[in-house]
């Protein structure tokens, strides 16, 4: 059994009892569809999760399927992220999956919350995003890089989901050459800042009461070695944020821009060193970058599911259209591009977890699986024909919610840029060692 500290309370909703409910004895409950059908297409040997982790997933599993997939259509439909959901994850721990025991969290690794990702992705992609920005891009953020101090004051209604969190440092005229930001942080002689400035396309900004800010604090040196990171609370004076967007995807995933006039930081709410902020963004995007793979991952899974449902038990000619060669090759190939595109993202994980940490590898992961995940909704809805086209079916919303992983979190063309400068900078040190890598 894994040890789950929150998990006590609400195991019995989701295990019988006490006793672990293995994969065998719920083979059928993965597959919960639009059509309902009791068959999963996960493969849990292929997956090569343990006994632990797999339980893990069931109950990450049962959950999003109860309490946020029959929500899903109503979410993208309203643009509304409900208010009851992060209390509701909070309880569950699955805000805290790498927070130390200590701290509150359960204590996992960065695979468990790639899966967690995974399973919240296949109930409601908006929300998972919403999730992955809240409990990596800023708790695990703060959790790392954390004083004490700053972990009493800010985790705890972080993780129960009292407070909603964002990341900002993404700027108009500041996306993928993030480094460039024009957001200023001024000190003054009793050691607070001043921050002045703004940040757009934020997650989860207009329901978040912690910010993570990033912002140039010396411009007299390299604009990679003068950022600091902040954090800042909402309703600080001079703090605003923009209205909420109306997005082609991910909505029900609240995101707006925020403005900053004459913000008073006060000197304990810099995030590791100032001046450093660099190493907080940098390291922290590698992972943020594996975490929201399982994004794609399970956006894959709801297409694989519906189209199978879909298509056994739609007839033509007086046969199940999933029985004709055609539509067999499509499904196939679906399966396929999900199955290595899974492999791949828990493979990276995995060594995430032994402190093998790839910069080329983490892109690779979102970049590989967010192109499969764009072409596996499309052949989703293709798979249902008319119905594919008409929102009284999920097709349409997995396949935009599938485009934003190929922008979201760094665009695949500057996924593909990190991959190719790492090839360039491991045969600049064989060179320079005399010796081929």
């Amino acid at each position: 059994m894994i040890r789950l500290p929150l998990f006590s309370s609400i195991r019995s909703s989701f295990l019988s009892g006490s006793s672990f409910v293995g994969p065998s004895s719920l083979a059928g409950v993965g597959g919960i569809g639009s059509l309902g059908k009791w068959y999963s297409s996960y493969n849990a040997a292929v997956a090569g999760l343990t006994e632990a982790q797999e339980e893990f997933r069931h109950v990450v599993h049962n959950f999003a399927q109860k309490e946020i997939a029959p929500r899903a259509a109503e979410i993208d439909r309203t643009n509304q992220l409900p208010p009851d959901i992060f209390p509701k994850l909070g309880e569950m721990g699955l805000l805290g999956v790498t927070v130390p025991e200590k701290w509150g969290g359960l204590g996992l690794g960065y695979l468990e919350h790639t899966i967690a990702m995974e399973e919240l992705s296949r109930a409601s992609a908006s929300i998972a995003l919403s999730y992955g920005a809240h409990s990596n891009l800023l708790v695990n953020q703060l959790v790392r890089w954390g004083t004490d101090r700053q972990l009493e004051k800010y985790l705890p209604p972080l993780l129960t989901g009292e407070h909603i969190g964002s990341l900002a440092m993404s700027e108009p005229n500041a996306g993928s050459d993030v480094v460039s930001m024009r957001t200023k942080a001024v000190r003054k002689d009793d050691g607070s800042w001043i921050m002045n400035g703004s940040k757009c396309w934020i997650t989860n900004a207009p329901v978040s009461s912690t910010f993570l800010i990033y912002a140039k604090s010396d411009t007299s040196v390299a604009p990679s070695k003068g950022m600091t990171a902040f954090l800042v609370e909402k309703g600080w004076k001079g703090f605003e944020v923009g209205e909420k967007l109306d997005k082609f995807g991910m909505r029900g995933s609240p995101t707006a821009e925020l403005f900053f006039d004459n913000v008073e930081i006060p000197e304990e709410n810099v995030l590791g060193k100032a001046g450093k902020g660099a190493s907080v963004l940098m390291s922290g995007l590698d992972l943020e970058r594996l975490v929201l793979s399982g994004g794609p991952l399970g956006i894959m899974q709801a297409a694989l599911d519906l189209a199978l449902d879909y298509t056994h038990e739609r007839k033509q000619f007086d046969k199940k259209i999933g029985t004709f060669q055609l539509m067999q090759g499509k499904l196939a190939d679906m399966y396929t591009k999900l199955s290595a595109s899974r492999a791949y993202v828990y493979a990276v994980a995995r060594a995430c977890d032994a402190s093998k940490v790839s910069r080329k590898d983490c892109a690779g992961a979102i970049l590989y699986s967010s192109d499969r995940a764009v072409e596996v909704a499309l052949d989703a809805q293709q798979c249902l024909g008319g119905n594919g086209y008409i929102n009284d079916y999920d097709a349409g919303r997995l396949l935009r919610d599938s485009r934003l992983y190929t922008v979201g979190a760094g665009t695949q063309e500057i996924r593909r840029m990190l991959i190719g400068r790492e090839f360039n900078v491991a045969y600049d040190e064989a060179e320079g060692k005399g010796i081929a890598q």
